[in-house]
């Protein structure tokens, strides 16, 4: 901040003193100096309190009706702690002055040794440096956040576990603009070892670190439990289960479409618990995989997940996708873009470019966010799992 802009912002100052005479003196001084201050008194600690908001610096006597010595100070910071503290302290106080700037005061003066520019100075000094801290604290807060957010990502989001170079993967994710937090979508792709393809995507309904905490305990099980060669049912039972123990409101549940390539690659068992259908591109065609749909995770304690065999052909890729991907909006209605919408333009991807596979999740990311005319509200993860031709993985 420009030093004579700050000298000329109106300061607020809340002055907390029961003698009159020395509240008349720091009236004088203040209205001594050329600065923008407006004074507003209390007589104790009772009467300041429903008074600290909205001012920039208390001058606080340690020696109030109601309070004496660093007790008072305490009582104020617990009220608001974002408010600078000036101590006023007598000239046999001035050992209390510094003890009450270890507890937390910015700064201290003595009565009777003060002029109007050395309290005008002390009053700013404290406000900016108040205001300093906070922005420090704001910014280790962020970068905590920021922290959290890319292990929670790395739990969410992994890296493929596949051998066969027939099978390329490729995988976007777009968190939601209204608070642009990590949510609880998730994905994972495994190969067991009979030559299945395993594939997930998962959203647990809401946002916020415990959501995404949420969604890598789930797709970790997932993944545990592929990899342990456990039947399908079973996989999706103890996701659930493992849901209901670990979710933090009652009824959070949670979406999920599992496919389950044959090792031949021809076909492929598709199960969804509450989750959008895979779009399937194969033979110059496009189209959605439609399957039994059965309930969300969470939602009923003894839920099935019927299983439903597809074909899939020779060269093909599958997209698996979040329903933020299909709830943007369509222009100015309120329409909705929908699975068909959906499936038309990852029809037009796969027209405009022969190598449109490579990039397809983003771009269709930003096609969607095309028509929404703006980011989309809710996150979005999704998937595209190519069956490449010549055996060479990408």
């Amino acid at each position: 901040m420009d030093a004579v802009v700050a000298s000329r912002e109106l300061v607020r100052v809340l002055l907390v003193e029961d003698d009159p005479g020395d509240a008349l003196l720091v009236e004088e001084l203040l209205a001594e100096v050329n600065a923008p201050f407006r004074l507003t008194r209390a007589h104790s600690v009772r009467e300041a309190e429903p008074l600290l908001a909205g001012q920039d610096c208390v001058l606080l006597d340690l020696g109030l009706p109601d309070a004496s010595g660093l007790q008072a100070l305490r009582q104020l910071e617990q009220a608001r702690a974002d408010v600078a503290v000036v101590v006023l302290t007598g000239l046999a106080d001035e050992q209390q002055g510094m003890a009450a700037v270890a507890a937390g005061a910015q700064d201290y003066l003595v009565k009777g040794q003060v002029d109007g520019d050395l309290l005008s100075r002390v009053i700013r000094y404290a406000v900016e440096r108040v205001r300093t801290e906070e922005i420090q604290r704001q910014l280790r807060e962020e970068r905590l956040r920021a922290t959290e957010k890319a292990r929670l990502e790395r739990g969410l989001l992994p890296s493929p576990l596949l051998d066969d170079p027939r099978i390329d993967v490729h995988f976007s994710y777009q968190p939601g603009r209204e608070r642009m937090l990590l949510g609880g979508d998730f994905y994972d792709v495994v190969e067991s070892a009979d030559g299945t393809v395993h594939c997930v995507i998962g959203d647990v309904c809401g946002h916020g670190p415990d959501e995404a905490a949420l969604g890598v305990y789930l797709r970790v099980a997932w993944r545990s439990l592929v990899l342990a060669e456990r039947p399908v049912d079973e996989v999706l039972a103890t996701m659930q289960r493992l849901l209901v123990h670990e979710r933090h409101l009652d009824g959070l549940f949670a979406t999920v479409c599992m496919l389950s390539v044959s090792p031949d690659r021809a076909t492929a068992e598709l199960r969804l618990a509450g989750h959008p259908p895979p779009v399937l591109v194969a033979d110059g065609s496009v189209r959605l995989l439609s399957g039994a749909v059965g309930v969300p995770l969470g939602v009923l304690t003894s839920a099935k997940w019927p299983v439903t065999t597809v074909d899939l052909g020779e060269d093909w890729s599958v997209l698996l996708y979040t329903d933020g991907l299909i709830e943007g909006r369509t222009g100015d209605t309120s329409e909705r873009l929908g699975v068909d919408r959906l499936t038309e333009l990852v029809g037009v991807l796969a027209k405009r470019d022969a190598h449109w596979q490579a990039e397809v999740c983003d771009d269709l990311i930003r096609e969607v966010c095309d028509l929404n005319q703006g980011d989309l509200v809710d996150d979005v993860a999704a998937l595209l799992l190519n069956r490449l031709p010549g055996g060479t993985g990408g």
